[in-house]
């Protein structure tokens, strides 16, 4: 995989990070899984596990509402 192809993934997985984050994260838990999975596999993307549960706990870390969304530090095309 070529630097502009993981680079491309992250930035597929940043959009939907942030579309999750700034709609579900007052959600349940198991709905803002579903939901980043979805939005990951209509994308493309996939991240590894340990970077899933990092972003999963970030976004459920946002329900006191003055934090930001999770940044994501590696993806990749899934395939």
């Amino acid at each position: 995989m070529s630097d502009e192809e993981q680079q491309a993934a992250i930035e597929a997985a940043q959009r939907v990070v942030d579309e999750v984050s700034s709609y579900q994260y007052s959600a349940e838990d198991a709905t803002i899984a579903i939901q980043l999975d979805q939005g990951l596999r209509a994308a493309e993307v996939s991240l590894p596990d340990e970077e899933r549960e990092r972003i999963l706990a970030e976004i459920d870390g946002m329900k006191d509402e003055s934090s930001t969304a999770p940044q994501v530090r590696t993806a990749t095309p899934a395939g």
